[in-house]
């Protein structure tokens, strides 16, 4: 089963804002840095 790595990401960081909203800025900041590897890498 083929998951597609950013809806993976978005979904894990919506959960984590809904469960932690304090964590919002370092939950974005994580989400654009991970997002930016990947793209690089592929």
């Amino acid at each position: 089963m083929y998951v597609n790595a950013n809806a993976l990401l978005s979904l894990v960081a919506g959960i984590l804002i809904l469960v932690r909203p304090a964590l919002l800025n370092y939950i974005v900041a994580i989400y654009l840095i991970i997002i930016g590897v990947l793209g690089l890498v592929r």
